[in-house]
Formats: structure tokens, C-alpha cells, sequence
């Protein structure tokens, strides 16, 4: 999960340097968008640089430099780009819902991913305090065992008095 972390921002400055380079077109040649005014949506979308506006019936070149056509050369709605079904403010309006729901989802998805590493972590931390609680468990027991066994063999031995070494001392 750590490694796709690291891998996700390289694969997003990838993909975003590849659209800002085929996005960059070197001086195209102009379409000849006007000579298919008056005719039909169909042939004048066939070149990509055109844009249909149904109201007037014209033929016109994409206004590139201000990204949308301004409402004075033709109204969004009635401006057909790429399909003569969808208008063209439909069109943003879906690309922007579309976006913005990937955005989210991305954004719940890396606020989970955290989420769920920090429970997984603290599972294990809670974890090893049982097992190192347990060990210590068996340890106390263990001494307290080996304590009952020496006190054993001293009262066997006759060592349990104050001074272990009294009774030989005797002799």
C-alpha cells in the first residue's frame, strides 16, 4: 500500500506532462470551416477544428484562444463540438459532474487507505501488548515456581534457617 503511494504522484506528473505536450500543436493549419455553413451539423463536425451552432446554421472555426465560445459568436447550447446530438453545455456540465466525482472518489479512497493503516497498525500494537502481557504472565509464574522449588530443597536439606551455613558449622 506504501509503495503505491510513492508510485501514484509519478504516475500523475506522467499523464499530465503527456496531455500538456499533445496539447501543445505547433501553428495548425486553418480549417475551412466557413465554406460548410449552411449545410448540415454532420459535414461540418467532421473536421475537429469546426463547431456547428444550430441557431444560425453556420459553420465556424473552434475559438481556441478563449477555450469557450463566447456567447456572442454562438450560445452554449445551441453549439454542437465533436457529436451534433450533444450540446455543448451539456457537455461541460457532464465533464465537470465526471470529474468531480472522480476527484471525490480518489479523495475517499486515499482517506480510507489512511484510515484503514492506522486501525491495521493499532490492531497490531494491541496485539503484541497481549502477547508481551502474556509473557510477562509466565515469566511471574514461573518464578514464583522455581521460588516454591528452592524453598523445596532447602527445608529438604535442612537449609531454611537464617544462616544456611549453621548446620555444618556444628560438626
Amino acid at each position: 500500500m506504501v509503495q503505491l503511494r510513492i508510485f501514484i504522484p509519478y504516475v500523475l506528473v506522467i499523464v499530465l506532462s503527456l496531455t500538456a505536450v499533445f496539447a501543445q500543436t505547433t501553428a495548425p493549419a486553418k480549417a475551412n470551416c466557413e465554406t460548410k455553413s449552411n449545410t448540415s451539423c454532420e459535414a461540418c463536425l467532421k473536421d475537429v477544428s469546426c463547431l456547428w451552432c444550430r441557431t444560425t446554421q453556420k459553420c465556424i472555426n473552434y475559438p481556441v484562444k478563449t477555450i469557450l465560445p463566447p456567447h456572442s459568436l454562438c450560445p452554449l447550447n445551441e453549439a454542437r463540438w465533436g457529436l451534433c446530438w450533444v450540446n455543448f453545455q451539456a457537455l461541460i456540465i457532464a465533464m465537470s459532474v465526471i470529474a468531480g466525482v472522480i476527484i471525490i472518489a480518489i479523495l475517499i479512497c486515499c482517506f480510507c487507505c489512511c484510515k484503514c493503516e492506522n486501525v491495521g497498525s493499532q490492531r497490531a500494537e494491541a496485539k503484541m501488548d497481549k502477547q508481551a502481557d502474556k509473557r510477562k504472565g509466565r515469566q511471574e509464574e514461573r518464578k514464583t515456581e522455581m521460588k516454591m522449588r528452592h524453598e523445596e530443597i532447602r527445608k529438604k536439606y535442612g537449609l531454611s534457617g537464617a544462616n544456611p551455613y549453621s548446620k555444618f558449622e556444628n560438626n
